[in-house]
């Protein structure tokens, strides 16, 4: 049997949760099953808010993690109705980097979890990320909120 675009491809598990061993990466771990692919924790990273400029930042780190990889699973639990500061503060910076047109072309599919969100939590969400998937043209392939629907997206992208 030959390898599949996505067996060659490379992956990087974006991780929005302070929580490095928590539900969003079991999550990722399921969507992604026996793939080889790296994990960026936010957490791990000094990425300040947009407009602050200190020297000590690492979003172009971050930045070139991602332009690394062809395809980004990028995962927030739910907190506060929304997603995690760390993700957000990503996508704020993203939005006014230079370094944005690195992802176009790359596919995107979002972990977005949690203990009981709402309906209207993970469809803003969802919305969220389409957008962001436009605005710097990635493939969005998805959102996943729960442990079947990620093995159920891995057996359709033949993860």
């Amino acid at each position: 049997m030959g390898a599949t675009a996505i067996d060659m491809a490379k992956i990087l598990f974006v991780n929005g949760s302070p929580n490095r061993h928590g539900n969003t990466t079991e999550m990722a771990r399921r969507l992604i099953g026996e793939s080889i692919y790296d994990t960026l924790n936010l957490i791990d990273y000094k990425i300040f808010p947009l407009g602050q400029s200190f020297p000590d930042d690492q979003f172009d780190s971050v930045m070139n993690k991602m332009a690394w990889a062809d395809v980004l699973v990028m995962g927030s639990p739910v907190y506060w109705h929304s997603m995690t500061g760390q993700f957000r503060t990503l996508l704020d910076r993203i939005y006014e980097s230079p370094l944005r047109g690195s992802l176009s072309g790359k596919s995107l599919i979002f972990i977005f979890q949690g203990a009981g969100p709402s309906h209207e939590m993970l469809a803003a969400g969802d919305y969220t990320m389409k957008i962001f998937c436009r605005l710097f043209r990635l493939n969005y392939l998805g959102m996943v909120s729960s442990l079947s629907e990620a093995e159920h997206l891995r057996k359709k992208l033949n993860f």
